[in-house]
């Protein structure tokens, strides 16, 4: 698998870390919520949105969109 990164062009998988979901965080200070953050993730089969380190490279961190299905990746962006 090859990812683009916006920095410094297509590289190889090898030099990103995989970080997990890139998930919005909850608003205010509902317990909850915040467990529901903290502790419970989905694992779902078609697109997600993935938080990527590119560790041997300019240490980024980058948005992936890709499908856990086919693999395809159909956008990255940085994280922000």
């Amino acid at each position: 698998m090859r990812l683009t990164c916006p920095l410094c062009g297509e590289r190889d998988r090898r030099e990103f870390y995989y970080e997990g979901m890139a998930l919005e965080r909850p608003e205010g200070d509902d317990p909850a919520a915040w467990e529901a953050y903290v502790h419970l993730r989905e694992n779902p089969a078609g697109r997600v949105r993935d938080l990527w380190y590119h560790e041997a490279g300019c240490g980024a961190w980058l948005v992936v969109e890709r499908d856990t299905v086919s693999h395809e990746i159909t956008g990255v962006e940085l994280a922000g």
